[in-house]
């Protein structure tokens, strides 16, 4: 029964997105239509799929730093090649491919299997974490009614919260508890026990830049159909950083399509023109998808020249 509640919860979210975009699109079609973008614009736009490709491949970094603090010893470069060729995945129903293929991965490099899970856990979370402490900062230019307020501080009480369940001190006793389970379901003596031993600082600023990379280049996507100037980049990277969040978050399709669309379209489309506000959004999310092919075919290339 809760299994089916999710389902349909998922179909609703779909539904209304893909209405509300549909509707935006109605409404500006003739905008969006008479939209040409130059010889200056196509080059902005290939060098904003440039920066995405080098966010995603930032990212695979940032996920061997976890391993890391985790006590694993683990390859690098063919980590990054993992993270590139499964984070197309994402796009698969059921939004979790790429994790399960990450894992496999790992334990076929012989990191345990409870390392490799917690991994695959963290990186979101602290992703989240980073979403949350961009819009703590900029959320402020987002808001528009009197609620401002409790928004920031439901944005602040969220952010702490995940901020410490982090931290060692709480996540470590969790993931004993986790080896424990797994060790008396198995009837197995011992397990292989790790933990974290100190605050996954510097994957948490690494997620940071991995956001502000990526909104970099939704912001050049824009930039390449309408003139900004640096004043709105706090604006922009903040309504990014809001869409990317809840596209992360709320259950829908896979990869966040849709809801990151409806999402920036609604916060944005009443502060610049409504047409360029469409079409960048429409643009940024091929952009993406070019650029996370682009980053498996490459790694793919790559691993088959080294064993070569």
């Amino acid at each position: 029964m809760k299994i089916k509640l999710q389902h349909i919860f998922r179909w609703i979210i779909l539904g209304a997105t893909l209405i509300f975009l549909a509707k935006a699109l109605k409404d500006n079609w003739l905008g969006v239509t008479a939209i040409r973008i130059s010889e200056v614009g196509w080059a902005i736009l290939a060098i904003a799929t440039g920066i995405t490709l080098l966010a995603h491949t930032w990212a695979g970094w940032i996920w061997t730093w976890i391993l890391q603090d985790l006590n694993q010893l683990v390859p690098t470069t063919e980590l990054i090649q993992v993270y590139l060729k499964t984070n197309i995945a994402k796009y698969l129903p059921g939004n979790v491919w790429h994790h399960y293929r990450r894992i496999v991965a790992l334990k076929n490099a012989n990191v345990s299997t409870g390392a490799a899970t917690l991994s695959v856990l963290l990186e979101p979370l602290l992703m989240a974490a980073a979403a949350l402490i961009i819009l703590v900062m900029f959320g402020s230019r987002l808001a528009v009614s009197s609620n401002s307020l409790i928004l920031r501080i439901l944005q602040l009480l969220s952010l702490i919260i995940i901020l410490a369940g982090v931290h060692p001190r709480f996540l470590n006793p969790v993931i004993s508890l986790l080896s424990k389970l797994k060790a008396k379901k198995s009837d197995t003596q011992t397990t292989a026990a790790f933990s974290i031993e100190r605050y996954p600082l510097r994957p948490l600023l690494g997620e940071l830049g991995f956001l502000v990379i990526r909104g970099i280049g939704f912001i050049l996507t824009l930039f390449a159909l309408m003139p900004l100037n640096m004043s709105q980049i706090p604006l922009l990277l903040g309504a990014f950083s809001f869409a990317w969040l809840l596209g992360f978050v709320v259950p829908g399709a896979p990869g966040g399509l849709g809801v990151f669309e409806a999402t920036a379209i609604a916060l944005l489309q009443n502060r610049f023109p409504s047409a360029a506000v469409i079409s960048a959004i429409a643009l940024y999310r091929l952009i993406s998808i070019i650029a996370e092919t682009a980053g498996a075919v490459l790694a793919s290339l790559d691993e088959n020249l080294a064993k070569s």
